[in-house]
């Protein structure tokens, strides 16, 4: 049984309070569906959800998935709940792996009650620090399991594998999406990453903190272009993992400076031992998106930075007093 009865199509989306979740919720209201956003709240804001609260197709619910839940009957679950920062899954890593795992079975679960769709977010840390660039569907990774970083990876992993039990055991009609770094508003200003990092940077006009000699390599793809590519994947059939970020690739140093130049900022750069296991580089193969869902993104990473900037100086002003 799903939703369908009603003629209104309902999703279910877990993470719905955090970054990517916000604005996937906002995405599905946009599309004619009730929305039903559960979070627990680790990581993620109510203040995302703020402007949702007066719409009477959106319901948030404060639940923890690790244990088993269900909000009623659903047409799609769309599961996005996990740390994904390096700041909160260094600190929540239990957390981490517990919703990788007992919270995608439980979420699994809920789609397989209700006979809804599927798709959950993985990502490309399941590359690791990749031998193979850009990075395909078919490469299986190069990930240290029992390192710092192993909590996320491994989690996300995971994940993948019981997604596609469910599929091949239970006949759940499952999707995966693997996420390249993201950027956009409603990113944690403190996070860690590297966009919100060098943007509170620059707006304090302090040093931007780069790892090792900046050389890394990241493709950043701006919120929007990455939420389309996720609602371009639920419509389709597709049941193998398929990567949506951005094939264009920047340096660090280089990132930092487009921040720089974006920001008006003074500020110089620092820096800072690499961490461990830090990918040496990081680059999608879109080949499958654009050939399966005829998706690719539109907006380079210049004029990201410049559709961010507002919501940044916003959250930095905010932020001002903690720094007394």
């Amino acid at each position: 049984m799903t939703s369908s009865s009603t003629n209104v199509r309902r999703a279910l989306v877990t993470g719905g309070a955090g970054f990517l979740g916000s604005h996937l919720c906002d995405a599905l209201l946009g599309e004619g569906y009730n929305v039903v956003a559960v979070d627990n709240l680790l990581t993620g804001r109510l203040s995302n959800l703020a402007h949702l609260r007066n719409d009477s197709r959106f319901e948030f619910r404060e639940i923890d998935i690790n244990h088993a839940f269900d909000c009623g009957p659903v047409d799609y679950v769309f599961h996005f709940a996990c740390p994904a920062s390096p700041v909160d899954y260094t600190i929540h890593g239990v957390e981490t792996l517990q919703v990788g795992s007992l919270g995608t079975f439980h979420a699994l679960d809920v789609a397989r009650k209700y006979g809804a769709k599927y798709l959950v977010s993985s990502t490309s840390e399941c590359y690791g620090d990749p031998l193979e660039h850009p990075q395909k569907e078919t490469y299986w990774g190069h990930v240290n399991p029992i390192g710092p970083r192993s909590v996320y990876d491994e989690a996300k992993r995971f994940t993948e594998a019981a997604t596609m039990a469910y599929h091949r055991y239970y006949k759940v009609d499952t999707r995966i999406v693997r996420i390249f770094n993201t950027y956009g508003p409603r990113m944690q200003l403190n996070d860690g990453r590297v966009v919100p990092n060098f943007m509170k940077q620059a707006l304090r006009g302090e040093p931007l903190t780069v790892y090792g000699d900046g050389g890394q390599t990241r493709s950043f793809c701006f919120v929007s272009d990455e939420i389309d590519g996720f609602l371009r994947l639920s419509k389709s059939d597709e049941h193998l993992p398929v990567n949506i970020g951005n094939p264009s690739e920047f340096t660090i140093l280089e990132c930092a400076k487009r921040v720089i130049g974006v920001t008006g900022s003074k500020s110089t750069i620092k820096y800072e031992p690499l961490p461990p296991d830090d990918p040496k580089q990081r680059r999608p193969d879109i080949t499958k998106a654009r050939t399966l869902l005829g998706w690719e993104p539109k907006i380079n990473l210049e004029t990201g930075l410049k559709l961010s900037l507002d919501y940044f100086r916003e959250a930095v002003a905010q932020d001002s007093p903690a720094r007394a």
